[in-house]
């Protein structure tokens, strides 16, 4: 039997990737407790007819959400093949999702979304490391969506599934949770100091030629690309099929921006399935 966890933030967009599973034939069960996993698989695992199953879960379950991790190790020890697809978005998307909808964090416990989904991602945090398909939704309509977990699931494990999450940042709004490989780019001549170009972000040309000019960043770049292809088939080979790298400078506006947006074009370049993000933008 397949069985693929269907896990992340509120509001990343879970709802609509169970019913893409549902459509592929998964038999779905949403914020079923995780301690009852095992007893399902066994229930259905004897010529019932179910070969694929999905299971949503989330924080919503409260504690009973707490036994997820004992009950993916059971998992684990019974030779059962599953996958975790867990779905992210930029806090600024996710805030905007919840005030169109208008509904309460379940986390929030009386106080702002923004704060549910900082206790949220602490919580998730064991599930986001070990995650097999990473998707971040903040750029994405649900066609995307479910274009994207489609491809995911059915190319099979090969290379060409495999995504790089790119994002940008500033240290000084603090180092992103969820990255996989975290550069700083401080060592760069900063674009902030010239006086034509401080108003701009590292999407401006000029921007981008005063920082990608430097040899110093043509040698960083090539060394790390070098780095991420190296690494690529040994993460396939762990069962990894993302791998979030994180760019960083002092405000994440512009030379952050313009080498992540490099690293993206390389990468394109070379065939591999790419997102990008500048978060503090």
């Amino acid at each position: 039997m397949k069985a693929i966890i269907v896990t992340g933030l509120s509001g990343a967009g879970k709802t609509k990737a169970m019913e893409c599973l549902e459509d592929m034939g998964y038999y779905c069960i949403d914020n079923m407790p995780p301690a009852l996993i095992q007893s399902f698989i066994d229930l259905t695992g004897n010529g019932k007819g179910i070969d694929k199953v999905a299971f949503g879960m989330d924080v919503r379950g409260g504690r009973l959400f707490d036994d997820l991790k004992e009950s993916l190790k059971e998992l684990k020890e019974n030779g059962i093949d599953y996958r975790i697809l867990y779905l992210e978005a930029s806090e600024r998307t996710l805030l905007r999702r919840y005030n169109e909808t208008r509904r309460n964090h379940p986390l929030s416990e009386g106080g702002t979304v923004a704060e549910g989904l900082k206790r949220e991602r602490v919580r998730l945090e064991f599930l986001r490391k070990n995650a097999d398909y990473v998707i971040d939704t903040s750029n994405m309509k649900t066609s995307q969506l479910w274009d994207e977990i489609k491809h995911l699931l059915t190319v099979g494990e090969d290379a060409d599934s495999f995504i790089i999450n790119i994002m940008s940042f500033g240290y000084k709004r603090g180092t992103p949770m969820a990255g996989d490989m975290v550069f700083d780019m401080r060592f760069i001549p900063n674009p902030y100091y010239v006086k034509s170009l401080c108003s701009f972000t590292g999407n401006n040309a000029k921007v981008k030629n005063y920082v990608l000019k430097h040899q110093v960043t043509q040698d960083f770049l090539d060394r790390a690309i070098d780095m991420i292809e190296m690494l690529i088939p040994f993460y396939i080979k762990e069962g990894k099929y993302s791998l979030s790298v994180c760019i960083g400078c002092t405000g994440g506006h512009h030379r952050s921006v313009a080498v992540a947006n490099e690293i993206n074009e390389r990468l394109q370049n070379l065939g591999r399935r790419t997102t990008l993000e500048h978060r503090d933008l």
